[in-house]
This record gives structure tokens, sequence and C-alpha cells, in this order.
């Protein structure tokens, strides 16, 4: 076994074969033979005293298996024989610029188990960094206040997330994410004031922000946010460090946030303050709930208060209903039915009538039900959305939380309502008769809502009745039409491929280049660069971490002393990963090479223009590539189209492309989604290649259209605008359909 235990650290030296020297972590470079050498070192990610003293180590095969069995955080081990490799994370996590690879052939790591007993534990002291002193990628232990917070929902890998913010006395507002597998190891959150505790979380700046991600040996622990509650702690694990100094921070915490604006705007309310078109927090018991389809779910619920305005009675079979009768109830307006969708089922299935909730970003609308007269008063109904925007979900509460005192008492109130089991006829026909030509009738009425909050809106003026797919493909193009059909499938599968680069000027259309492309070309470019020497720049260069390879900025002298943010910073000899880093700081970055001590643009595989998040790229075709007498005097804004324009570069267009399968009853058909994309999703194609969060809007739509292992049956119609038109392909005329002046509505 390639991994072997002993029992003291000492034994360690003793199981040093004669022929390997000892090193230190700090001697170890990439010029270092391995081969006759080997390490003692230890496993902490607190402890970094020192510029590299730290180092990654990769494991691979049944080593990387035996070691994770076999070692753990604190423990000493000895490592021989190992690989020594450039580390590719070293300007990110700041640790040593190599890293040691063991595959398990010929390598061998002994490690001493460090016993650590409970009397230890139990007076183990952990220092709590305030969040305005916190330093980027470091590991610290904190306390906050929770300003925001959504509950844990399924990340795009095997883990969930939880997302949240904190603060302390500080002001400093600080984001944090989680990631585990289990559920029940995520932090236990009730309400914005709650108070967190994070024991080893590492640090980072993500958007000019500060942000927590958990680490290995995480925990975290919460106490009630309310002033004069008992400072309970609320955890899943089972042995946790917890003292009179902690209770003395969560009551200090307490104190503090009590007085804070952002405390008193809470968006609880009761059912009695609720006004059509709100969205807002509800706490509330369940009474009986019912399953509509795969896609929703009906929660029955009340909190002992009249809402001002009628409320929407959904109409479900009574055998369908689990729970209590709750006909008293609804006649007396304290009946609020809530209509979960999407993400959110998962919790709802699993909750019992009895239990009392907290809903998060509830949504209150003004609808009428398929009979109703258009003279007749809307009624207000409830609709958690899928998603989990602005803090949406639900979550069960334990019936001894602090949070129910005050509702509890209000529903005693209602103690002696009596839910008769025998109804008269009268009753049966109000409630529970749904008219034969009635049924399915709230398919079809809350088709809008059940997916997710958006509807497919159709926005063109003409006034053309709608056709079946079968009808369309009999049609001659041109033609606009109006069709309403479901999504068969859709691709590309992965969207990240659906966007592309347009050339306006020679039509052509390319894939964007990945990163191992793009880094290639900026390795080749550096190598043996040379400064250029232009007359019309002022340059500064200074020497990188690799040897022989100078960094060089260049920049006009006519915007010497111009802020950065309107300065055209010309930029020589980086890594793509180091011009990623500059260009946090500095708007518009331009790579350049040096031809004959000339400067000239790169291979226009890589971006010409690098502006905070974005890149732009220009097109080969198209493109003159010079800097003969360039003139960058006259122009007030340098933006993409400024600089293009400067650089003799044809700028290409972000556009988003993705191809429909239609399906109707009468048939399929093929449509593109192109040049209405960005009106479709309300995204801009630009504004995506450089934001997750709109990359993330557009996968949550393209899952609300056609929800993931689903059938044809249970995704959602949608009203489209098409156009049919012709182009031709090897002489022959090919018909070609697009979804045009269509969009997804959002409320």
């Amino acid at each position: 076994m390639p991994v072997q235990k002993v029992n003291d650290s000492s034994d360690l030296d003793a199981k040093v074969p004669s022929h390997l020297q000892r090193t230190s972590i700090t001697s170890l470079t990439m010029t270092s033979e391995p081969s006759h050498r080997c390490v003692k070192t230890q496993e902490d990610p607190l402890q970094r005293t020192a510029e590299h003293t730290s180092i990654n180590v990769i494991f691979f095969g049944t080593l990387a298996k035996d070691f994770s069995q076999s070692a753990r955080q604190g423990d000493v081990v000895l490592l021989a024989d190992f690989t020594i490799k450039k580390s590719p994370s070293f300007l990110r996590d700041k640790l040593h610029p190599c890293q040691l690879e063991m595959d398990g052939k010929d390598d061998f790591v002994y490690v001493s188990v460090i016993c650590l007993h409970f009397k230890i534990l139990s007076i183990a002291k952990y220092t709590y960094v305030p969040l305005n002193d916190l330093k980027p990628r470091t590991v610290v232990n904190v306390y906050g206040v929770v300003t925001f917070f959504k509950q844990p929902f399924p990340s795009k890998g095997s883990d969930y997330c939880s997302t949240l913010k904190i603060t302390d006395q500080s002001d400093v507002k600080v984001g944090c994410n989680i990631f585990s597998k289990k559920l029940e190891d995520h932090p236990i959150l009730f309400r914005v004031g709650d108070i967190i505790r994070l024991h080893r979380f590492k640090t980072d700046v993500f958007r000019d922000s500060m942000s927590l991600l958990n680490t290995f040996g995480w925990s975290t622990v919460t106490f009630d946010g309310t002033t004069d509650s008992p400072v309970v702690p609320r955890t899943s694990s089972k042995s946790f460090h917890f003292g009179e100094s902690d209770i003395r921070t969560v009551q200090e915490l307490r104190q503090w946030a009590a007085n804070q604006s952002w405390i008193s705007n809470d968006l609880k309310v009761s059912l009695s303050m609720v006004k059509p078109g709100m969205y807002f927090d509800l706490t509330c018991q369940l009474l009986a709930k019912a399953v509509m389809d795969s896609r929703c779910i009906l929660l029955k619920v009340w909190d002992g208060t009249k809402c001002q305005h009628p409320l929407l009675n959904v109409a479900v079979a009574s055998d369908a209903l689990e729970g209590e009768s709750t006909v008293v109830k609804d006649r007396m307006n304290l009946t609020a039915n809530v209509l979960v969708y999407d993400n959110h089922l998962e919790v709802a299935r699993e909750l019992k009538p009895g239990t009392f909730l907290q809903f998060y970003n509830l949504h209150a609308l003004l609808q009428r039900a398929p009979d109703q007269q258009p003279d007749q008063s809307e009624h207000l109904s409830f609709h958690l959305h899928g998603g989990t925007s602005y803090g949406r979900g639900l979550r069960s509460l334990p019936a001894e939380s602090p949070a129910l005192q005050s509702l509890k008492s209000v529903l005693e109130k209602h103690v002696d309502l009596v839910e008769y089991d025998e109804v008269n006829d009268g009753t049966l026909l109000e409630i529970w008769y749904t008219p034969p030509e009635a049924v399915g009738w709230w398919r079809l009425f809350w088709f809008p809502i059940s997916v997710q909050f958006f509807l497919s809106m159709r926005t063109c003026e003409h006034n053309t009745r709608r056709l079946t797919l079968a009808r369309v493909k009999r049609s001659t193009p041109p033609l606009s039409c109006h069709v309403r059909a479901r999504v068969k499938k859709y691709k590309p599968q992965q969207l990240y491929q659906c966007l592309k680069l347009f050339c306006s000027n020679c039509k052509t259309m390319e894939d964007v280049p990945d990163d191992s492309a793009v880094a290639k070309v900026f390795r080749e470019s550096a190598k043996d660069s040379q400064p250029c020497d232009e007359q019309w720049a002022a340059t500064s260069s200074a020497s990188s971490r690799e040897p022989g390879r100078t960094i060089s900025m260049h920049i006009s002298r006519d915007m010497v002393g111009e802020s950065t943010h309107m300065q055209l910073i010309f930029i020589e000899g980086t890594t793509l990963d180091e011009i990623c880093v500059l260009s946090r700081d500095y708007k518009n970055l331009v790579p350049v090479r040096s031809v004959n001590s000339r400067m000239t643009l790169m291979d226009l595989t890589a971006p010409f223009l690098f502006s905070g998040d974005k890149r732009y790229y220009g097109c080969k075709k198209c493109s003159l590539n010079t800097f003969q007498n360039p003139v960058f005097t006259g122009v007030e804004t340098w933006d993409e189209q400024a600089v293009a324009k400067a650089l003799g570069v044809q700028l290409m267009q972000y556009r988003l492309l993705i191809q429909f399968e239609l399906e109707d009853q009468t048939d399929t058909l093929e449509a593109l989604l192109w040049e209405n994309t960005e009106r479709f999703f309300h995204v801009s194609a630009v504004d995506a290649s450089g934001s997750q969060d709109l990359q993330d809007k557009i996968q949550t739509i393209m899952d609300t259209i056609q929800p993931p292992d689903s059938s044809l049956e249970e995704r959602p119609w949608l009203d489209l605008c098409l156009s049919v038109y012709s182009v031709k392909d090897d002489d022959r005329n090919k018909v070609c359909y697009q979804i045009t002046n269509t969009e997804i509505k959002e409320e």
C-alpha cells in the first residue's frame, strides 16, 4: 500500500530511505531533482506564516483514494518520489509556484495521525475576523447577521448550494456560497436577521467585493436573531464548540442588528396586509395539500388573519386533498390557496398537514376563474414561482421556533372553528363540483404562471389567425404566421455553444474560441518578446515571474495623465490569465506583439480588446490589422466600436443562435431563434458573454420551456410568431423557419 500510517511524527524520519535527501517546501523549484528528495509537511489550510510555505499536492489513481481514507486535517505527512510541475493556480491562490504530483507508481506517503481528545476540543479557542478586516485568499472564522439568503438549491454539479449575505458591526456586507451534497449540512436559516457562525471559510474577491466559500473542515451554526430569545445553536452537527464567548457575540450582534433599518423593513407580512401585486414573506400553517400535476402542488394555508380581498378558491376533488377540510375557513376568507411550481416541488411533497411554514418571495395576483364574467370582481391568488431569485423558496419551521409565538397566539383565537365532516348539497355544489366543460380549467388558466413567471408573448402588429404546423409546412414563402407548439428538443444542448461571433460585413459566423486556443496564442506571442518601440507611445516594462519574459504596457502620449477609464492601454508579453486579472482594473486593454520592434495586433483568434469581463473579437477576413499612423485624439469615450475603428479591426458581434424542433398535434417543424434571440430572452448577447448570471438566466428559461426529464405532454405550450422564407442552397430553394416578434414576458 503506497500510503502507510505511523504512530508519531518522530517516526517519520526513521522511515526515510537512506538514499533520499530531506528538503523543505520553500526550496523546491522547477529545476529541483525530485527522484532523490522527500518532503515532510502538515495538512493545515490555516497555516501560512511565510511566503511559499504551502504547496498544492495532486494525488492520482489508487493513491488518491488511499490518501483520502488515511489522512485528515492536521496530520503530518512525508512525501517521496514526487513529480514537480508548474502550478496553474499560483496567481489565484498565492501558494507555491510549483505543485507536487503523485501517481502511485513509485511514490509513497507516510501519514502520522495526530490524536485529538475531546477535552482538547472542548477548550479550543477560535479567532473570529471582523468582516472589514478580511483579506483575500485566507481561511477564516467569522460571525455575521444574515441580510439575504436562499434556501439550498441543486447546483449544476452534484451538490446543493446555499447563497447568503452577511454583515456585522463594521457595516460591511459579504457574500457567501456553501456547497454540500447533504441538505442537512447547510445552515438552518429562517429569516433575515438570523445570526450565523462560519468556521474555516476561504475568502476571495468576486466582482470587486469580498466573498466567502466553504473549504475543508467547514462548519456552520445559526441562531435566532430575536433580541430576547434564548441563545440556542441550530446545527445538524453532533459535536461543535460553543461557549460563553459565543453567547456574548450573538447577543452583541442581536443588539446591533435590532437598531438597523434593514431589519425593520422585513418583507414578512400577514394575509390581512397583502395587496395585489405584492411579493412578500409569509409565516403560516399548512391545512391541506393536493397534487395538481407533475409541475404544480396546491398548498392550502392560513395565518389566522382575514385578507382584505376575496381569495380565489382552486377547485380540487375531495379525494385528492390530503389533510383537513377547509370549507368553513374558505367561507370566512381565511384560507390562502398557494400554487407551488418547479424546483420547490421537492420540499412541498414532503410537507405534512399541520406543519408550520415559511414562504419567501410569495407573489399575490388578482385573477378570474374561467367561469367568471368580465364584470365580476377578480380574486386574489398566490403563487410560489420557480427559481431562486430574490431568495424565493419555502421551508418548514420547528414548532418551538420563537418566530411562531405570535402566529400561534392568533391561531388559538380560532380554536372554536369546526370543520364539519358532513356538508350539504349547496356546499358540494359551491366547493367541490366542477362542471364537465371546465375539466382541466386550472391547467389552461394557470399556464402562464406554472412556467415559472415566464410567458411567451407575441409582439407583432399583424393580425393573422393561428395555423397548425402541418399547414405552415404546406404554405408558400414568404409568410408570417402565428403558431402554438411545444418544444420537442433544441440544440445546442450545451447552451454556451449557442453564443456565436458574427461579422456584419462578410456575414461570417464562428464559434467563440475556447480559452485553451486563446491561451496558446498568448503563449506563442510572449516567446522571445521584445518591447515595441513606437514614437507615439509611452512605454513602461516589468519583469514577469518567468525568466526571460518581459511585460510591457504602452499608452498614447496624448492620453498620459487621463484616468484609467479614459485610457487605451496596449499590453505586450502577458499570458491570458494575467491580462484577465489586469482587465479588472483597466477598462480597455489591447493585447499586442512586437514584429521587428513595431507594434501589431496578435492573431485575431484572440480578442483584440479586453474590457472588464467582456472580450471583443475581430473578423480575420475583414480586419486591416495595422498600426500605421494611429490616431487616438478626438475620441470622447473609448468603447469597443471606437477601439475597433482606431485599430482597423472589423468588430464581430456576439449573437445567440438556437434551433428548436417544435411540435403540435399535426406535425413537427425546425425553427431558428436568431435575429430575435435577445428580445426573446431579454438578454444582450455581449452582456451574456461575460456574465454567469445572464447565462444562468437563459438556462433557466430553457429548463422552463423544456424541463429536464419531462415528457412532451408535460411541457408548456408556446405562442410564437413564425417567419417563413426561402434561401439558396446548392442552386436549390430551401424553405426555412425563424421565430420572430416573440419574447418571454417577465413579471
